[in-house]
């Protein structure tokens, strides 16, 4: 069974980074693809990034662009999402999932959730 658990979430002021971790276990980073969303106060869960098996296709949603990098330590078995800089409409729940594709930057289909890390962006 596949696990992943991210971390790194907490609060950042506007301009601030913040690079947030999914580390898995149960399996390795290089036979998924592997998905970040988020989840803001009162909406739905959007996704924001996602990277390729081979780590090829890096995909980015609009909302993120430019700012955000998403990259993977194949040794230590994590995927990394780094936002800079970080706007209020960043805070949100911050999750990373586990797929068989990235079509865009969603990962599709969701096989495995984390629990959430989640980021405040403010002043």
């Amino acid at each position: 069974q596949l696990q992943l658990v991210e971390s790194g979430g907490g609060s950042v002021q506007p301009g601030g980074s913040l690079r947030l971790s999914c580390a898995v276990s149960g399996g390795s980073v290089d036979d998924y693809a592997i998905g970040w969303f988020r989840r803001a106060p009162g909406d739905e869960r959007w996704g924001v990034s996602c990277i390729s098996q081979s780590g090829g296709w890096r995909g980015t949603a609009d909302a993120v662009q430019g700012r955000a990098t998403i990259s993977k330590d194949k040794v230590k078995n994590i995927v990394f999402l780094q936002i800079d800089p970080m706007t209020p409409d960043d805070t949100a729940v911050y999750y990373c999932a586990a797929g068989e594709y990235c079509s865009g930057y969603v990962a599709y289909p969701q096989q495995y959730w984390g629990q959430g890390t989640p980021v405040t962006v403010s002043s």
